[in-house]
């Protein structure tokens, strides 16, 4: 299944995102199978989850069914029964392999508002002159240091309203890097102090080929 967050709902945490599927799930009458044991849970598998605060349009997660649906149906269902701004975009039978493992890249838009386009791609030229640039982000482990250049397969600024837009692709790793971890990199070699709260939005996420450089769709196939 690929959903998106958007609008207020980009605030919405994956926790608070898994406790609203689960009460669409009950009152879309979905079939579900569940975990075996003394405290079943509903068999669901999400994949790749943006950070709190970040809209997208290509979040992904899997569900396993006691009975076959129609995958049509069951996206319709379960769009009407949760909040607008959290929307059903495409629903379709898993196939073989783990759709976890086809999310291997993900594209970006930063949107800085009132942020000078030449101060930015100055910012954006340091960046991708440099082999690594390492920064520190709090995780539940906590304060890591790691590189935020050796994720990202494309950089690219142009002007979008008052300010300038970012587009970003970045490889999966692990710590994983985001789009504020790339941000921390601009300010950090670049000087790049966006003048407010950047918008950040995911496009798309999936298998990456490296010969045109595109992102394929994880569900085809």
């Amino acid at each position: 299944m690929r959903y998106a967050k958007r609008g207020r709902l980009r605030f919405t945490s994956h926790r608070d995102f898994s406790r609203a599927f689960e009460r669409a799930l009950v009152r879309a009458r979905i079939p579900m199978a569940y975990s075996s044991g003394f405290n079943p849970h509903p068999r669901i598998s999400y994949a790749g989850a943006s950070p709190t605060g970040a809209a997208s349009e290509a979040e992904y997660l899997e569900i396993g069914l006691a009975e076959a649906v129609d995958p049509v149906r069951l996206g319709r269902d379960l769009d009407a029964a949760l909040p607008e701004g959290l929307d059903v975009l495409e629903v379709v039978e898993a196939r073989p392999g783990g759709l976890a493992d086809r999310l291997e890249v993900s594209r970006w838009w930063i949107d800085l508002a009132d942020t000078p386009l030449d101060a930015a791609t100055s910012a954006v030229a340091a960046f991708l002159a440099r082999d690594s640039v390492a920064v520190e982000r709090m995780t539940k482990k906590g304060l890591r240091s790691f590189d935020s250049r050796a994720a990202v397969l494309g950089l690219e600024v142009t002007p979008y309203d008052a300010g300038c837009r970012l587009e970003v692709v970045l490889r999966h790793t692990v710590p994983a890097v985001r789009p504020d971890d790339v941000l921390a990199g601009l300010r950090q070699v670049g000087g790049l102090e966006p003048a407010g709260a950047p918008l950040v939005t995911r496009l798309a996420q999936g298998p990456f080929d490296p010969a045109s450089g595109t992102i394929g769709d994880p569900l085809s196939g």
